[in-house]
């Protein structure tokens, strides 16, 4: 057993990595110390190991821990490390400063500098919002933004949302004027923010509280880029509920005379071309149901209103070339003004005009009787002094 132990113990020296003493890696001994290092166990190893053993063993001053450490490579469990990264040419981009960071962000409400200490920033909790160098207040899109007012400072300052709107010029489609009221006398200034933003093609949205307002900016970002189908009425796509839609559009007709009448007739064109005593006929419908029925199905989609023939009176002036006596000398002409609005009021404008242009004339005769008079006064004063 012996015997074959020791055959066998060179076989497993195989697989075993010769570690160096202190002594063979730094190569000194300390002749003051009667403290010798213990012997490290050292197997029998291949040719090839035990010849770079050999040579890592023989102590030198100038071996180094790579060195002492080289018969590594040469051994089956060493890989060699990745090759260091190129360092590469390009040039590095610019370091992109603040405002610049802020306007190509485009998940985040863009803040004006000018409204830096308003405190409706601190209820913007919902959407990321940073400061940038704007024109609007806030730029809650590619083509959306927003201008805040207070009711209170538009009284102090009443031409600020003008100047402000005519800043914008027409860089975005949607323009908000985010107005927050707090005042308890707001009629008239409301009034005029409306008036403002109607004739500017602004959106007004009024909030009573800030955390309103914040709320109104979260909600214009967050629905950005989302369709309009969740506020579109939806309706389902198969013919009954077509039909339902149909004619409950129909004022006084009900889900219950739906099924009624589509029982009857069967199909949608077939109620159409039926007359009011076929609807009559129907259990639970009445006369006013079939007379609103029958005339939504009959009357035409485009009413055509006659047109009024409008009859101008003559100017009293006509009247007095034709022999006709005035409005005055006719007996009943007081009725005939009470009955008819219209003509008296245009017969009044008629007449003014005419009694202004006679009194234009009169002035202008006046005043060229009084140039004549005056070149003859100025005739008889030369020959006088002749």
């Amino acid at each position: 057993m012996d015997g074959q132990q020791g055959r066998q113990r060179p076989e497993s020296g195989k697989n075993l990595i010769k570690i160096p003493s202190y002594q063979e890696v730094f190569g000194t001994t300390s002749s003051s110390s009667s403290y010798s290092a213990p012997t490290s166990y050292n197997p029998p190893l291949p040719a090839a190991a035990a010849a770079a053993a050999a040579a890592a063993a023989a102590p030198s001053s100038s071996s180094s821990f790579s060195e002492a450490f080289s018969f590594l490579k040469s051994s089956e469990f060493y890989s060699p490390p990745p090759a260091p990264p190129q360092p590469s040419t390009a040039p590095r981009p610019p370091v992109a400063g603040p405002s610049t960071a802020a306007s190509q962000s485009k998940n985040a409400i863009l803040v004006s500098n000018r409204q830096k200490g308003n405190p409706l920033l601190k209820h913007i909790r919902n959407a990321r919002w940073t400061f940038a160098d704007i024109v609007p207040d806030y730029v809650i899109g590619q083509s959306s933004c927003a201008l805040y007012i207070s009711l209170r400072y538009h009284l102090l300052h009443p031409d600020y949302l003008y100047y402000r709107i005519r800043e914008l010029q027409k860089n975005f489609k949607l323009r908000v004027i985010l107005c927050h009221i707090d005042i308890e006398d707001v009629v008239k200034p409301l009034h005029e923010v409306t008036r403002t933003s109607l004739l500017h093609d602004c959106t007004l949205l009024c909030g009573w509280s800030l955390e309103e307002c914040g709320r109104y900016l979260e909600t214009i970002k967050v629905f950005e880029n989302k369709p309009a189908d969740s506020i579109r009425e939806h309706t389902d796509s198969d013919y009954m509920s077509r039909f339902t839609h149909a004619l409950t559009s129909i004022r006084r007709v009900n889900k219950t005379d739906v099924i009624t009448l589509g029982s009857s007739f069967g199909s949608l064109s077939r109620i159409m071309d039926a007359s009011m005593e076929e609807l009559a006929r129907c259990p639970g419908i009445g006369e006013r149901k079939v007379k609103r029925l029958y005339d939504t199905f009959h009357e035409p989609f485009k009413r055509v209103m006659p047109r009024p023939n409008l009859v101008v009176p003559d100017t009293p002036d006509r009247e007095k070339a034709n022999g006709t006596p005035d409005a005055a000398e006719k007996p009943g002409a007081s009725n005939n003004k009470k009955g008819s609005d219209v003509k008296s009021a245009l017969t009044a404008a008629f007449a003014k005009y005419s009694e202004k242009i006679r009194s234009q004339g009169r002035d202008a005769a006046n005043d060229a009787g009084e140039g004549t008079s005056i070149s003859t006064m100025e005739g008889d004063k030369t020959k006088q002094l002749d």
